[in-house]
């Protein structure tokens, strides 16, 4: 996120609806100028002491682009552990972040316009030469489009943008013709028929190659896109639309942003996460500033200041508005429900708000811009790094740091606005944090744990393309820099373009004709130049007493509602109970929930169900506690219901007499090959003794070349994979030894690592429920030889099987009915440690059964013994989209060891639609809302 400073006179306002050509020579760039305005004590940074740093950032860029170049080159992104390059499908999978990678050489094309703004011209002509010369964009593979889009397009225009510039200095690049631009349009057609649905919302993936939902395109079946993803193409397209005259791009772009506009909510004016592409409908109805959302209000404001269309203009305001209305809550900024505005939707934030500050500067909001950043930089200093989120206490919430730019990017942006020497000192606290703590000597290393330090063997392109720019531009005087910043916008990854694109190529309609504007109110929004002297008082002190109050906060933890925890240890008492150190089986643990009038009821198929009434709490602090309890007990399950939307295995038996056409439904394994990477597993199967496998196996000949069945319970699932793969097993079936449990009614999940490297394990693992288990015994029983085929899917399959009902889907659940979904709440994960070596609890999948108007959750045991702590990697969305869901398990190994299971009562709805439409459910929610009160 960010837009270029500017340098002009901000006194005088531009008149309303002006022309873009004054719009844009002033109004959208004037508002980050007074750099003069010194609004802090802090003493200035020497000239000298600026420039040792510039060198310092300058060095830091050569060490990760030459290492990139030396040891990655062509291939997409730098493996800094290792000093080899990420080559998609050579590598494991790791979900969709893998989807920014296109084998087109991305760190490349991402740092071109980083070359010249660090004044590396002769780098960058040799860099686009390479581009030219190496890089296809026909590849078979599956892509994002909002990844492609801001990284591989944005970078490609942002070369673009930049090379004509050096070529009209008339010293580098002389023999350019267009030739980035040419491939940048060959990406646009690329991805165009993405957008083929009846909303104008693009599908979230495309094959370069073949497109979309052609057999061999393996793409072009999903349902819902997030946000960002379908409002964070205007600036792109609209440019490449401005540069080519192809006005396609432009259309398509513009008509994506309006449909979202049209579906806002209406009453609270702001949007959810993740919509339907097809129906337009709200999938997840939380509404933030962070993952999922972000960077859509800032392609509205940046659309309005490249296009000069005030319909952009009009539409952020209005959502801005809301923002500050609902989300902001000083100096935090916290998700709530799109229906109901009020109801905080999280007790944690996500690290990419971190670039909202920024954004408020660009729009002139100055004071909430320091407090929220003043904030993040407190975390920082507690934790070296932003955490991928931290709760409202600030405490890790996701441990995992990939180097995110934004908050570099909102502190290039304030030091831009105010001048303040304060802001020299916090970049030059992250090059020092990046040196000591992320450096290594292939480049520089995500951070696993920023609570350990740990590395991980991962280095974005967004790293190059966005935080070496913004920390060389904080310390850069405009002589240091070769061409005028102020005339160029940046792109939500930092890619540069050039604002005389707004009076080019103006064949699109200005006004929106699909959108009604009437309810919209103009003496709110400001449509003139915001004036110094009011963004940045006379006052010297006013940006250091915004800080000031704030200097403390993330030691004392507390912000609004955490000022209860700060009291209780204020008295001596200890602070509320959080429901991811919740153990079921702690007495002192069930005590405090008694207290806060949370009852704990033992169903008899083994249930456990979590009642609150607010009434017979201690007291009406206890109370409090005890609602919020609950509404993090529903967060949790919300983070591990994401954890287990996994495509399902097969297990398919093909011996006499069934031949391929019994299809069990199966669940995968973090460790050990992925069946959909490799090729399937075919053998007789053959039970271990132990059954449970958790020792060394008495039975070796009997599973030697053969699939091993092995029960769940008694200790970690790679302790028993490793077990059989040493008794020579080609491959494992662990059957869930919860008699009568069946992939019809609950969800599959993923068998978890047992924390330590399971890189030792060489055999695939599945897992089946009790009842397609006990296909496979009565089939041993009857048949006494049964081979079966381990793989991502079923096999040449007997034609009659194919029309066949499967089991329910989680779409099929999600289209209950509200009166359905009251009914029931999440189960979430509980710690059972009767053993230390014990890791299931040998129960039922657990469920809420009805509460009529109590707040309720359910909970139900993992698979492992470990607290159920939220601690999961978010997406690398680099501000941006790419799922948090498929980055969670990732993190289960640093924080607790586990990744714990989720299970559901067959009536269950999957926990996002839950925590979407629970406020809509008005008798169960007023009941709830008179006990709060």
């Amino acid at each position: 996120m960010s837009a270029a400073g500017g340098g002009r006179d901000c006194g005088s306002p531009v008149p309303q609806r002006a022309p873009w050509s004054l719009v844009a020579a002033t109004a959208a760039l004037c508002l980050l100028s007074a750099t003069s305005v010194r609004t802090a004590a802090a003493a200035p940074m020497s000239r000298e002491e600026k420039q040792k740093l510039g060198n310092q950032v300058l060095e830091m860029f050569d060490h990760a682009y030459g290492n990139y170049m030396e040891h990655a080159y062509p291939a997409d992104e730098l493996m800094p552990l290792t000093c080899r390059g990420r080559v998609r499908g050579q590598e494991p999978s790791r979900g969709d972040v893998d989807d920014a990678l296109g084998k087109f050489s991305l760190t490349l094309i991402d740092s071109l316009d980083t070359l010249v703004v660090l004044n590396k011209t002769k780098e960058f002509e040799d860099a686009v030469r390479k581009v030219l010369r190496d890089v296809n964009l026909d590849n078979d593979v599956v892509v994002s489009v909002f990844e492609t889009n801001i990284r591989v397009l944005g970078g490609l225009l942002g070369g673009h943008s930049l090379a004509i510039m050096l070529k009209e200095k008339g010293e580098y690049m002389q023999w350019y013709n267009d030739e980035l631009l040419q491939m940048a349009k060959q990406l646009g057609y690329k991805l165009l028929p993405a957008f083929n649905t009846t909303s104008g919302l693009p599908y979230p993936r495309i094959n370069l190659k073949f497109g979309i939902r052609k057999p061999e395109a393996r793409t072009g079946t999903e349902t819902d896109t997030c946000t960002a993803c379908a409002g964070t193409l205007i600036l792109e397209f609209a440019a490449l639309s401005r540069f080519t005259g192809a006005t396609i791009f432009e259309e398509y772009a513009r008509k994506a942003l309006d449909f979202l506009w049209e579906k806002r909510q209406r009453s609270s004016n702001l949007v959810g996460v993740t919509i339907n592409i097809h129906t337009g409908d709200w999938v997840r109805k939380d509404s933030g500033v962070g993952a999922g959302i972000d960077s859509y209000y800032e392609y509205l404001l940046k659309a309005y200041v490249l296009l000069g269309d005030d319909s952009f203009l009009e539409r952020f305001n209005t959502h801005y508005n809301a923002i500050m209305r609902y989300i902001s809550q000083p100096p935090l900024l916290l998700d709530v429900h799109i229906h109901k505005p009020m109801l905080n939707a999280r007790t944690w934030m996500d690290a990419l708000l971190a670039f909202f500050p920024g954004l408020q500067v660009l729009k002139g909001d100055i004071r909430p811009a320091i407090e929220t950043h003043e904030m993040l930089y407190q975390v920082i200093k507690k934790h070296n790094f932003l955490p991928e989120a931290f709760t409202t206490d600030f405490r890790v919430h996701w441990a995992q740091h990939p180097l995110r730019p934004e908050f570099a990017e909102s502190t290039y942006f304030l030091y831009k606005a105010t001048g303040d020497p304060y802001y020299l000192e916090v970049g030059k606290t992250l090059i020092e944090n990046l040196n000591k703590y992320a450096r290594v000597p292939c480049g520089f290393a995500a951070m696993k744990d920023v609570r350990t330090g740990s590395h991980e063997d991962r280095m974005d392109s967004f790293f190059l393309a966005e935080m070496f720019k913004y920390l060389y531009l904080l310390f850069a005087d405009k002589e240091d820099i070769i061409f005028d910043i102020e005339d160029y916008i940046f792109t939500t990854e930092a890619h540069l373009l050039p604002l005389w694109l707004s009076t080019t190529n103006q064949s699109i309609s200005k006004k929106n004709t699909t959108s009604e504007y009437t309810e919209l109110d103009d003496s709110n929004f400001d449509w003139t130049c915001p004036n110094t002297q009011i963004l940045f008082p006379h006052d010297p002190l006013y940006a250091q007493r915004i800080r000031e109050p704030l200097k403390n906060v993330v030691d004392k933890s507390c912000p609004r509602g955490i000022i209860r925890v700060e009291e209780s240890f204020r008295s001596g008492a200890k602070p509320p109970l959080r429901a991811r150190d919740f153990m079921a089986t702690n007495p002192e643990h069930l005590e405090i929930l008694k207290k806060m009038g949370v009852s704990l009821i033992h169903l008899k198929d083994g249930r456990v169900q979590l009642v609150q009434h607010a009434i017979q709490a201690a007291s009406s602090i206890d109370a409090e506690d005890g609602l919020r309890f609950m509404q993090e007990m529903i967060e949790l399950s919300s983070q591990q219901q994401k954890e287990q939307q996994l495509p399902p295995r097969a297990v398919q038996i093909v011996s006499h007499p069934f031949f391929g056409r019994v299809v069990l439904t199966a669940g995968p394994a973090q460790f050990g090959p992925d069946l959909s990477k490799h090729k399937e597993t075919r053998g007789f199967v053959a039970s271990s003794k132990p059954y449970n496998g958790c020792s060394e196996l008495t039975n070796p000949e009997a599973v030697m070349g053969k699939i091993a069945l092995v029960q769940r319970g008694q200790c970690m699932f790679a302790e028993k994979a490793r077990n059989i793969q040493n008794a020579g097993a080609i491959g494992g079936i662990v059957i869930d030894d919860n008699e009568g449990s069946s992939s019809d009614t609950a969800p599959l999940f993923q068998m978890a690592g047992d924390g330590k490297d399971t890189d030792d394990i060489r055999i695939p693992m599945l897992f089946l429920f009790s009842k397609e288990g006990s296909i496979i015994l009565d089939a041993i029983r009857e048949y006494e030889e049964v081979e079966v085929l381990l793989s991502d899917k079923a096999k040449d399959r007997d034609p009659e099987m194919d029309n066949e009902e499967q089991p329910s889907s989680e779409n099929d659940s999600q289209n209950q009915s509200a009166e359905q979904i009251i009914s029931i709440s999440p189960t979430v994960d509980l710690v059972d440690q009767e053993t230390p070596e014990e890791s299931s609890l040998n129960s039922p999948p657990e469920s809420l059964s009805p509460a009529d108007t109590e707040d309720a959750a359910d909970v139900s045991p993992p698979e492992q013994t470990s607290s159920p702590t939220a601690n999961h990697e978010t997406p690398s969305l680099d501000g941006e989209c790419t799922d948090l869901d498929n980055q969670l398990e990732e993190q289960s190994e640093t924080e607790e060891n586990s990744s714990p299971e989720v299970s559901w009562d067959k009536k269950a709805q999957p926990i996002d639609s839950i925590l979407a439409d629970w406020n809509e459910d008005i008798e169960a929610f007023e009941m709830m809302e008179k006990d709060e009160l």
